[in-house]
């Protein structure tokens, strides 16, 4: 099998190490099956399979074609790569007759090619087209639904999704100035953000919020964690684990609470008569929440926001048969 290096220029996986260790992939579970919800350069992917025992499985997602052509990389017969987001998780493991996996990996946010590659759109920093799009074979640019979008549905996702106070403000900026001539560069926005913005936290720019805003608008972010937290812990085996790495307060704030509503029950009332043996069980134990060392910030500044959440599906020991055996049962049925 092939696992070639990641150029230490291209990518820095964040929290690699304490990712890989949090999915408890040794022993017994070393031959299970493992989903990478978000492949980006393949950092995560390319350590758990040197981690995985020759009968493990892993699968990854990822939206970016780019992304999808750096896994070709990836010659072993173990790893299989899905251009989808991992939404779609639960559909893409039920048509390769997969019941259960023993860990999911989701590693947040936009990876560092994306940001750096100014034709993406991604960046204020660098000027290129507006586009935005984690997958640039579908969907509406930044720029085409910049031009098209109301004022008022315009200052909605900035605030909602930037939180940005002065999202008014920018809104009506920006309809002012599509009247004048199209909005198509990412200068062309971090230029009406900063006439507009006067004020903001020292070292940031200006545009750090709107640009944040509308990333994950156009590539419905938010949404689809939500979907794919459902969707992964739908299919996690008992003891298997989730690992979430996120950069940003929404973000961490959807995790945080989706673990916090399958680790927490409410209590009954006291008066009812209910044996202790009837109340429901929680269904996840919450095992860390991790953030990057000083060392690691100080040699990637943008681990610094990073929060890795992990959680582990509790059931009952009797239904614990491991998911690697399941879905070789599933396949030697269907041969």
């Amino acid at each position: 099998m092939n696992l070639p290096s990641v150029p230490e220029f291209s990518h820095r996986t964040v929290l690699l190490d304490e990712a890989i260790g949090a999915l408890d992939c040794a022993g017994a579970r070393a031959d299970g099956v493992y989903v990478d919800g978000t492949f980006g350069r393949g950092g995560h992917s390319r350590a758990l399979l040197r981690r995985l025992g020759a009968a493990a499985r892993l699968l990854a997602f990822d939206k970016d074609p780019q992304a999808i052509a750096n896994a070709t990389d990836i010659a072993d017969p173990r790893f299989e790569i899905v251009h989808d987001s991992f939404a779609t998780v639960e559909a893409a493991l039920a048509a390769r007759g997969i019941d259960r996996v023993d860990g999911v990996l989701l590693d947040l946010g936009i990876s560092s090619p994306q940001v750096d590659d100014a034709a993406r759109g991604f960046s204020f920093r660098q000027d290129g087209p507006l586009d935005m799009r984690m997958d640039t074979t579908r969907g509406q640019s930044a720029a085409d639904w910049l031009a098209t979008e109301t004022e008022q549905n315009i200052e909605k996702v900035i605030r909602q999704y930037g939180e940005e106070r002065f999202a008014f403000q920018i809104a009506k900026a920006i309809a002012a100035r599509r009247t004048i001539e199209p909005i198509s560069s990412t200068r062309q926005l971090a230029e009406i953000v900063a006439r507009t913005v006067k004020t903001r936290e020292k070292g940031k720019d200006p545009a750090t919020r709107t640009f944040q805003a509308i990333r994950i608008f156009i590539n419905q972010e938010l949404e689809e964690l939500e979907v794919g937290l459902h969707a992964a812990y739908a299919r996690l085996a008992p003891d298997a684990r989730l690992v979430v790495i996120s950069f940003h307060s929404l973000e961490d704030r959807i995790v945080k609470q989706f673990m916090a509503s399958k680790a927490t029950l409410p209590q009954p009332d006291r008066r009812l008569p209910i044996r202790a043996i009837d109340l429901p069980q929680p269904e996840l134990r919450l095992i860390a929440r991790v953030k990057p060392s000083e060392a690691e910030v100080t040699a990637n500044p943008r681990a610094r926001s990073a929060v890795m959440r992990v959680a582990q599906r509790l059931a009952n020991a009797a239904t614990a048969a491991p998911a690697a055996a399941r879905t070789r049962r599933a396949a030697g049925a269907q041969s």
